[in-house]
């Protein structure tokens, strides 16, 4: 991992690893959460990233974020660009790659909503294929006892299918026989 060797090589102590599988666009994260509630009870000194935009990618949200960090005494480095919230050029850079992460962002939403507006009027049908399951066979099962997945294993499809049918036509299933 890049972030692992930056760090050995200037010799830092690593805390934890906060890596969320989300996009940076969602503010509402896990690891972040994490991440900040380790800050405040003041575990590191130092958060590093490979780029600004893996924290945030609304300069509003990374402003507030490297807000708080800072003060909770903590630093902001980024590893691929090379810039630190230690400075004030830092500080300036910090800024304007906030705004362009935001912009990036954008720019991906407005191309995402042009191509699926194209492909409509192509005629594309667009999402995942829909899956047929017969709702009485569905009955038939739950009555022989068995839960969803392992109705959707007979049937060939996921449990969440099954769920998906069953609210649909207003029976209400239970997550506890999963």
């Amino acid at each position: 991992m890049r972030l692992v060797a930056y760090a050995n090589e200037r010799g830092w102590e690593i805390h934890r690893h906060y890596v969320d599988k989300a996009s940076g666009a969602d503010a509402n994260r896990p690891e972040l959460k994490r991440m900040m509630n380790d800050a405040r009870a003041r575990r590191f000194s130092l958060v590093l990233t490979t780029r600004i935009d893996r924290i945030a990618r609304s300069s509003l949200d990374l402003k507030q974020i490297i807000a708080e960090l800072e003060g909770r005494g903590v630093k902001f480095e980024c590893a691929e660009q090379a810039f630190s919230t230690n400075t004030p050029t830092g500080r300036l850079l910090f800024g304007i790659l906030g705004e362009i992460a935001e912009f990036e962002r954008s720019l991906i939403i407005e191309r995402t909503k042009a191509g699926l507006q194209r492909a409509r009027a192509q005629g594309k049908t667009l999402g995942r294929p829909r899956v047929s399951v017969d709702s009485a066979r569905i009955a038939e099962l739950r009555a022989q006892g068995l839960g969803y997945r392992k109705i959707a294993n007979e049937l060939g499809v996921s449990h969440q299918t099954i769920l998906n049918r069953l609210r649909n036509e207003g029976v209400d299933g239970d997550r506890d026989s999963v």
